[in-house]
């Protein structure tokens, strides 16, 4: 419907609005990424489950008493070998090493004393003006004086080693993972303060059954997969440790990572996949897959750019190159890879 005005011509609100849509379902859709379905040479794998764990983590514990007067980092802090974590009051401990630093100016003392006494003895010996005797009594005390000196310093040292204590230094660069303990509480020997790991040497424990140790043992690689981040990352070593659960007839296996993950920290699940030989599948990229309770599927790409949801029966997981296909597609077909938007363009279709 047009409407005259003033010698111009308008189209109606209404008719506006049905021109609109009909070039907006006139419009092309957007093209969609896909993937061709085809056969590819891809490792024989067995799985197992996983547990990403630090090869260096360790808890800092307090090793003399005292209040804590300083945490100077906190869970997620990133802390440098060598760099001070927390100190404890060192008061007390300041004040035992000054009286064993007294002690041993005291032992010190007597110490020379003994010496100075035993020299003059001895020279009054060779003039035949002691007896053996008192030479003998000079010498004794001399050899006292010089232990007490010994064990002056020795405490001394003890001391000043109590009081280095209170200054809790980080072994190794790493990440604090858990604190336990707040500042004023009291520290005692043995108390933990502070759980950290070193983030650039990680690795994977896995268990195995006993019957699959022998093809493990035998791997050429491993590949570990960590579905929290859709991450793949190759191993850089397997060990299989010599030991056995008797309960679970199970054993340990030991897959060390890449240095410098990002995103991966200890007690993240993870699966190994321990390459056991090749072999050609049809394979399709585990991006395509979409899983709905107990069905599984993919959204297909015709060549004329119709997208149709196809149900599919896969088999095992082909590491990054995709999942194996058992049923449900043919080689050359493509499929999309962003399920989501498939979805919608389906939905699209199916409604013009």
């Amino acid at each position: 419907m047009q409407v005259e005005s003033s010698g111009i011509w308008f189209v109606a609100p209404t008719l506006a609005g049905a021109l609109l849509v009909a070039a907006a379902a006139g419009a092309a859709e957007p093209p969609l990424a896909t993937a061709t379905v085809q056969y590819r040479e891809v490792d024989l794998t067995y799985a197992a489950e996983a547990v990403v764990e630090a090869t260096r983590q360790s808890t800092v514990s307090a090793q003399v008493t005292g209040r804590i007067v300083e945490l100077r980092y906190d869970v997620g802090d990133y802390v440098e070998k060598g760099k001070v974590i927390a100190r404890i009051d060192q008061t007390e401990a300041s004040q035992v090493l000054a009286g064993s630093q007294a002690q041993v100016a005291q032992a010190q003392a007597a110490y020379e004393n003994a010496r100075a006494d035993v020299e003059r003895t001895r020279d009054l010996a060779r003039q035949k003006f002691v007896s053996q005797a008192a030479l003998d009594k000079a010498e004794a005390a001399f050899r006292v004086a010089e232990a007490q000196l010994a064990t002056a310093r020795a405490g001394a040292g003890q001391a000043a080693t109590s009081k280095s204590y209170t200054t809790v230094i980080a072994p190794y660069s790493g990440v604090v993972s858990a604190r336990h303990v707040e500042l004023g509480e009291m520290a005692a020997p043995g108390k933990p303060l502070l759980t950290g790991f070193d983030p650039t040497d990680l690795r994977a424990v896995a268990t195995v059954p006993q019957y699959k140790v022998a093809e493990v043992k035998a791997a050429a690689k491993a590949t570990i997969e960590i579905p929290s981040i859709g991450k793949w990352v190759s191993a850089t070593g397997i060990t299989v440790l010599p030991s056995a659960d008797a309960e679970t007839h199970s054993t340990r296996v030991r897959i060390d990572l890449p240095r410098d993950l990002r995103d991966v920290y200890p007690g993240v699940f993870a699966r190994a996949h321990f390459a056991t030989g090749r072999a050609r599948k049809l394979v399709v990229p585990s991006a395509a897959v979409i899983r709905r309770s107990e069905v599984t599927a993919a959204y297909v790409v015709d060549d004329q750019g119709r997208v149709l949801l196809r149900q599919l029966r896969l088999g095992s997981v082909a590491g990054e190159q995709g999942i194996e296909v058992l049923a449900g597609l043919a080689p050359g077909e493509k499929v999309a890879l962003d399920p989501v938007k498939a979805g919608m363009q389906a939905a699209r279709q199916r409604t013009k």
